[in-house]
């Protein structure tokens, strides 16, 4: 199991909580911006999802576009269907939502 995380997030956000889910692999650095160069972090969001499964999970965090991206590729890899974690600000925890298109 896998938890997709979208964009590294600056240092004051902690997701290690994530790691219930699965190993953490980030998908895009922190600087990363879709809006100057959308092709090669397209091509880099399709390769780090190339694998996405039922197991795996999506952290929805850093640049819109990019998680909008990211959502759609890994419905397209895995039959669209895709398992995301939000975050709950009132019990400070995350809760998988599982979404089928």
């Amino acid at each position: 199991m896998t938890v997709f995380v979208v964009q590294e997030p600056d240092a004051s956000k902690n997701i290690l909580s994530a790691m219930d889910f699965g190993d953490i692999e980030v998908v895009l650095p922190a600087r990363e911006n879709m809006m100057y160069s959308p092709a090669p972090t397209v091509a880099r969001i399709k390769h780090a999802l190339r694998n996405f499964t039922d197991e795996d999970y999506l952290l929805l965090i850093g640049d819109p576009a990019a998680i909008g991206v990211a959502v759609h590729i890994a419905l397209n890899n895995n039959r669209q269907k895709a398992k995301l974690l939000k975050w709950d600000k009132r019990e400070y925890r995350y809760y998988p939502v599982e979404v089928e298109i």
